[in-house]
């Protein structure tokens, strides 16, 4: 069983994997990156049963005829939220002040590709609108997903460090801490939905993949994440 997924869902295919192989035999095989990027690899061929992006890309896959009409299930909305090295000082972001003073302060900021991945491609979005695109450019340390970004920034033995994602990415990642989602007037709230690739050849395994992935066998990890429904 082949998914392509968006990195702020990854945990939640984990969480049910058991229990999916267990009851049909079959093997998840998952692919997690940039939301832009899994779409790009499911347009190429890739094979692919299920497929976890945002709401809009299912439509528009959808559309295409990629996706199988009529299976979309949100699995929940996920915010961005600001993130550092567990055990570092939490700065306060909850302002456009704040969140300018904290950014400017930092030494290193991680985040998931601004071209393709969700969380990328707002902070960017967020760091022109405060002016530091530009000034900022040496700091930035930029990974293909979230998971990734917060991964590597768990590692490094730098300070003076920050990043930005979705919550899901951060609060999954062992070694960072949330800080807290970005200010009110820099808010996204991405709804990650799956659908059912036309392509497949297992559609009652993928159905009963997405019955798992989107109903309560995966609600306490979603809730643990940050997934919000």
């Amino acid at each position: 069983m082949h998914v392509l997924s968006g990195g702020a869902a990854a945990a939640v295919v984990q969480g049910v994997q058991a229990e999916f192989e267990t009851r049909t035999g079959s093997r998840i095989e998952g692919t997690f990156s940039a939301v832009g990027m899994m779409r790009d690899k499911l347009l190429s061929g890739a094979p692919c049963d299920v497929i976890i992006l945002t709401q809009p890309l299912i439509e528009q896959l959808m559309a295409s005829g990629h996706v199988v009409a009529g299976s979309a299930r949100s699995l929940g909305r996920v915010k961005t939220g600001v993130a550092v090295r567990s055990g570092t000082p939490h700065p306060p972001v909850r302002t456009r002040a704040e969140l300018h003073a904290a950014m400017s302060a930092a030494k290193g900021i991680y985040f998931p590709d601004p071209d393709k991945a969700t969380a990328g491609i707002h902070f960017m979005n967020v760091l022109k609108a405060l002016g530091l695109d530009e000034t900022l450019r040496s700091q930035f340390r930029v990974f293909p997903n979230g998971a990734t970004a917060m991964g590597e920034m768990a590692k490094s033995t730098e300070s003076g460090l920050i990043g930005c994602t979705q919550v899901t990415e951060i609060n999954y990642t062992e070694g960072v801490d949330l800080v807290d989602v970005l200010p009110a007037e820099f808010e996204l709230s991405t709804d990650y939905t799956l659908g059912i690739c036309t392509a497949s050849n297992k559609p009652e395994q993928a159905q009963m993949l997405a019955d798992l992935l989107s109903g309560s066998a995966s609600e306490a990890v979603r809730r643990q994440g940050g997934f919000e429904f």
